[in-house]
């Protein structure tokens, strides 16, 4: 046994209830927005860097989606940030070996937590399920 515990979660209810860590992944993208040596790393800390970027991406994302899907159908916001959402699917799926590739993720990233602020003061509070006494 290799000591690591593998979680299944294919509805996604462990990852709706753990808080990101917003203050460490914005100063890691304004840290990787300010670098301008691409020599600094190797190509493979690059890729790790990347890494943590999608995968805050990713999660701010699935937030901004849950936020514009209580705005009305037919609103702007929701409609823009649909736009937002369709574009970053292809920045995020690329590998980040380079200086390049992790600014590209961190701009997304400060995109979607930009988006994410406009949709949380826009948005209605999500409905209550109610839940099953015992």
């Amino acid at each position: 046994m290799n000591g690591h515990t593998v979680l299944y979660d294919p509805e996604g209810h462990l990852g709706a209830h753990l808080p990101l860590d917003r203050t460490t992944h914005e100063h890691l993208l304004r840290a990787v927005l300010s670098w301008t040596d691409p020599t600094a790393f190797l190509p493979d800390d690059y890729e790790q860097i990347g890494l943590l970027l999608t995968g805050a991406a990713r999660a701010v994302a699935a937030d901004v989606h849950e936020y514009a899907s209580r705005l009305p159908a037919h609103d702007g916001r929701r409609l823009f940030t649909e736009i937002v959402l369709g574009e970053t699917n292809d920045p995020l799926s690329q590998r980040s070996r380079n200086l390049t590739g992790v600014k590209t993720k961190a701009e997304v990233l400060r995109a979607l937590y930009g988006r994410l602020d406009r949709l949380q003061d826009a948005a209605p509070a999500a409905e209550e399920t109610p839940t099953a006494s015992p």
